[in-house]
């Protein structure tokens, strides 16, 4: 089957990106205004939209780059929805994807998020823990009272079941954490991927084909799509976590190197079976975080023990399955086109 049958997109994937924020940011904001005062606050401190004290910081909605949003009204407009009629969707799937990013800046310990301090180190455990919560029960609220064509019913039943993936996928990555270095295997690190990010973003595909009213056979394939797509966006993280540029991605160089995390390609160095990787599986098995020389060292033994060409090798594969399951979806043109320029970005950022 081949990949690509659309015309030219008549918007670049950046400007898809930057109009999903345009339409979602706005919408996003009005919804949060529905929670109650105590709560909204740490909320607005999160999207950066006030300080500690109430001022208003910025008239940015500060809802990140608004992958699963455009992903969304791109699968609404797929079936032949109209963009007025995905918003509800798109705004539930941005607040389910903040709600666990305020829940993984706690579990992680992080202290900055989009450049800015995280709210829980500026304002606590509770108050973030508590924020994320209000999100996601925003979330369910904002698609139960979505206006038709969305199937509302089946539209909370697609989001809380990618929520509950979600967090399967989370606490997993906890439990192998706790493991030591060398305890998980390849498949146990992909299927936790896959409910870290494959399943929101197949939920986001999933519910704007609904919100647009799309059939059966028409969400499948795009909730198909969007999960081969969060698999390789995932493996393109994992990748830049290791090897991308901090001036471009905005994170440490090696900071999952240094915490001993078990991502993808490290996964898959980890279970070869050459002398790179008996070296990695020793040096990832003692205590204590890894210097800046042992992670060079790490960075090396990965790529020499082939992580990191199974990782372009499995990105490559799940963007070309992604787009097999979009043209099975039979898009409208334009939308199809303009999906599998999104999709051509999202797997091959550097950033």
């Amino acid at each position: 089957m081949t990949a690509e049958p659309f015309t030219r997109p008549a918007r670049d994937a950046r400007q898809v990106l930057a109009d999903a924020a345009a339409v979602t940011g706005p919408a996003v904001r009005e919804a949060v205004t529905r929670l109650p005062h105590r709560i909204r606050h740490p909320v607005g401190m999160h999207f950066g939209w006030w300080d500690t004290d109430g001022t208003e910081l910025s008239a940015v909605t500060g809802t990140g780059k608004s992958v699963r949003p455009a992903l969304t009204l791109g699968a609404c407009a797929a079936v032949g929805g109209s963009r007025s009629a995905g918003v509800a969707a798109a705004v539930a799937v941005e607040l389910v994807h903040n709600a666990s990013l305020l829940h993984d800046d706690i579990i992680d310990g992080d202290l900055t998020r989009r450049g800015r301090p995280t709210l829980w180190a500026r304002m606590g455990v509770p108050a973030a823990v508590l924020a994320g919560d209000a999100l996601f029960f925003l979330a369910v609220h904002v698609l139960a009272t979505a206006q038709p064509p969305m199937d509302t019913s089946a539209g909370v039943a697609v989001l809380t079941a990618s929520v509950q993936e979600l967090i399967e996928g989370e606490y997993t990555d906890t439990l192998l954490e706790g493991e030591g270095g060398t305890g998980a295997s390849l498949k146990e690190v992909q299927a936790m991927a896959a409910g870290k990010t494959g399943a929101l973003m197949a939920a986001a595909c999933a519910l704007g084909a609904l919100a647009g009213g799309g059939d059966e056979p028409r969400v499948a394939h795009l909730r198909a799509f969007g999960a081969h797509l969060g698999a390789a966006f995932q493996l393109v993280d994992d990748l830049l976590s290791i090897w991308g540029d901090p001036q471009r991605t905005g994170k440490p160089a090696g900071s999952d190197l240094a915490a001993r995390k078990r991502s993808l390609p490290i996964a898959a160095a980890l279970g070869a079976d050459d002398p790179a990787a008996q070296q990695l599986r020793a040096l990832y098995a003692c205590p204590g975080p890894l210097s800046s020389a042992e992670q060079e060292l790490t960075a090396r033994l990965v790529e020499q023990a082939g992580g990191r060409a199974w990782a372009r090798h499995e990105c490559e594969r799940h963007t070309r399955q992604a787009l097999e399951r979009l043209h099975g979806a039979r898009p409208e043109p334009g939308a199809g086109a303009e999906l599998t320029a999104l999709a051509r970005l999202l797997t091959t950022r550097d950033h």
